[in-house]
């Protein structure tokens, strides 16, 4: 159904003379609701080859783009459903939890293509202890970890290994399942709650996290990111689902791309494979830069948020073509990827309440000023329109704002003048994103 083209382009958007994917023309239904897909829908919507743009549920945002559907995302049927209505060529599924409910396979058996993994091979990110398995067996580096049922095995590893302990539900969890504390008792009453868990050892460094799209036997690397995971400035507070990232790292170890693909996106492709699953997709590595070398924290089966906002904020390569060179297994044949030079920050505005019980139904004003900012735009994440038509919070992280410029400082002062224009009640920021690395020369490529 889906035919891809690697035909040159000269002049366009990825640079004079660059050779990148072409896309027939085709349907596109994307799957998700959050700023990831609105970042997601900006891009397909730009690439030329995109002729028609769907979305599954979407957003406000993102029906400026697509053409919207209501849809249950973890119902197989519905979803395949809905592909064959739109007569869609290629869906791109958002977030994890269509993943692992299988929505992949239904809409391959369908004999429609789908840029998502397998429902085993998104077990990767659906089950924190599969993950360790494939680690092991790839000889991935990775933190010491136990897979605990029972209270009693929880406190067997918890004393271990020792604080800060690192207690981690093994299911999905939205970003929230794992407790980094020093607290013995907090660690237990987090083990308890889960169920099983994975407790491991705590990885001192900072963190990174490197995208790579997968066609199931080859593995092609965007550009390394940083999100923050902490509610509060200084990394303090409850972990979320992410309060902002940027691109590029300024400060990251020359050849750490490289370094990643080598010995960890590869070898977990390599491992799915033999297994039986292929993993055609977006394999997200979390991953810690510790003074023993680059270990994995955690594995996820999709595009992550926040990151993927500033990511695709700097790929000049039409998005479009390259999803369909993964779901279609042609990744060896694409172009090398082209990148923006500079940089990009993305500030999340969080709704009050927010992670642990967000305020909904709160109006949300100042966004056209936003948007007027030099550098910077607005993506929608957990918004909706009530009875009157007026843009109100439906989530806890409820926009992105993201400011580009020539480097970190600029691209982050950027987000924060737009962000400083939005006005809703409760809602808050963190002032910190990407401070560190602010003031250094940005560096576009990989």
């Amino acid at each position: 159904m889906l035919a891809v083209s690697l035909t040159g382009r000269p002049g366009s958007a990825a640079g004079p003379g660059a050779v990148t994917g072409r896309l027939a023309p085709v349907r596109v239904l994307l799957l998700g609701s959050g700023g990831r897909e609105h970042a997601l829908a900006r891009a397909l919507s730009a690439d030329p080859d995109v002729t028609d743009l769907h979305a599954a549920p979407g957003n406000p945002g993102i029906a400026e783009l697509a053409h919207q559907h209501p849809v249950d995302l973890t119902d197989t049927g519905q979803v395949a459903g809905l592909a064959r209505a739109t007569r869609a060529d290629l869906v791109v599924v958002g977030p994890e939890a269509p993943l692992v409910a299988g929505v992949a396979d239904a809409l391959r058996a369908s004999g429609i293509p789908c840029f998502g993994p397998s429902r085993r091979a998104a077990a990767i990110e659906g089950s924190k202890s599969f993950a360790k398995h494939i680690m092991q067996a790839a000889g991935i580096p990775t933190a010491e970890a136990y897979t605990c049922e029972t209270s009693g095995q929880a406190d067997a590893a918890l004393a271990e290994l020792g604080p800060p302990y690192v207690v981690k539900a093994d299911g999905l969890a939205a970003g929230k399942g794992v407790v980094v504390t020093n607290d013995l008792a907090t660690a237990r009453a987090h083990a308890e709650a889960c169920g099983t868990v994975v407790i491991e050892e705590f990885l001192d460094g900072p963190e990174v996290s490197l995208f790579a799209l997968a066609d199931g036997a080859t593995a092609v690397p965007l550009l390394a990111a940083q999100d923050f995971k902490r509610a509060g400035d200084g990394d303090r507070g409850p972990n979320t689902g992410g309060m902002g990232a940027y691109v590029p790292l300024p400060w990251a170890p020359p050849g750490l791309t490289d370094e990643v693909m080598a010995t960890v996106v590869q070898p977990a492709v390599d491992e799915l494979r033999h297994r039986g699953t292929p993993y055609r997709g977006l394999l997200y590595a979390g991953l810690s830069l510790t003074a023993a070398g680059v270990k994995v924290v955690e594995f996820n089966a999709r595009f992550g948020d926040p990151e993927t906002q500033v990511v695709l904020d700097r790929l000049t390569t039409p998005l479009g073509g390259l999803l369909a060179a993964a779901a279609s297994g042609s990744l060896a044949s694409a172009p090398a990827l082209c990148w923006a030079d500079g940089a990009a920050v993305t500030v999340v505005i969080a709704a009050e309440g927010y992670p642990d019980q967000p305020a909904k139904g709160d109006a949300i004003e100042g966004l056209a000023e936003a948007g007027q900012a030099p550098g910077a735009y607005v993506l929608h994440a957990g918004t909706a329109l009530d009875g009157a038509g007026r843009l109100v919070t439906s989530g806890g992280r409820v926009l992105d704002v993201v400011g580009t410029g020539a480097d970190v400082a600029a691209a982050r002062a950027a987000a924060y003048e737009a962000a400083g224009r939005i006005r809703l009640r409760g809602g808050w920021y963190r002032s910190d994103i990407a401070e560190h690395a602010a003031g250094r020369p940005a560096q576009a490529s990989p």
